[in-house]
């Protein structure tokens, strides 16, 4: 497909920030061993990390182009080996939901030990409780007082398998800007890179502070 020159623009400088994001995200202990994912909408398209791959190690032209459906545009072009042929993102399915429900911007997506040990706190809950933690007021829509309330959804055997849980849990928690999934990690969203950014690491930080309390 051939892009605008608005379109070029805008998914270059996504393809660019999501490389420096996810090597960020790796040295935080969030994307290693190839977990984790990231994508961020550009101009009216979505630029998504692939699947597989070691995220510190990417590169702009690892990148898929999406339309707002999800579908495909443009593919990246595979590197020579020993690195695998590109692989669209297990996480496709759940970013694209952000994206639909709750008109994000940007999605992410982290195997972060503080997410998962969250969702062991006690391992029957539904939800993660938070509340009087000065961090709350980087989470959009809350305030110190406030209870910070996220979902906590089962895990599967494939990411693309929780699609149907984490859309219910995006519907039943209009407040909240992420869903914990038990035993795994952690999607967070924002209504920009910035804010996903910013959301994810105040969560991160929660989620620490809580396991300490």
């Amino acid at each position: 497909m051939q892009l605008t020159d608005e379109q070029t623009a805008a998914t270059d400088e996504a393809k660019q920030l999501i490389c420096e994001l996810c090597h960020t995200f790796y040295l935080q202990g969030w994307v290693g061993g190839t977990g984790g994912g990231m994508s961020i909408k550009a101009d009216s398209l979505i630029v998504m990390a692939p699947s597989g791959v070691q995220k510190e190690r990417m590169i702009p032209a690892d990148m898929f182009v999406l339309d707002k459906e999800g579908n495909v545009l443009i593919d990246p072009i595979a590197r020579p080996g020993p690195y695998k042929p590109p692989k669209l993102s297990e996480c496709s399915p759940l970013f694209m939901a952000a994206y639909e429900l709750r008109g994000a911007g940007a999605v992410m997506h982290s195997h972060s030990l503080n997410a998962v040990m969250a969702t062991l706190l006690d391992p029957s809950a539904t939800e993660f409780t938070v509340t009087n933690l000065e961090m709350i007021k980087g989470i959009a829509g809350h305030g110190y007082y406030d209870n910070c309330i996220v979902p906590i959804i089962e895990n599967t055997a494939r990411e693309c398998e929780l699609t149907d849980r984490l859309r219910q849990a995006i519907k039943s928690y209009p407040k909240s800007q992420a869903v914990l999934v038990r035993r795994h990690g952690v999607y967070v969203w924002g209504n920009t890179w910035i804010q996903a950014k910013t959301q994810a690491e105040c969560y991160d930080y929660l989620f620490e502070v809580q396991q300490s309390s």
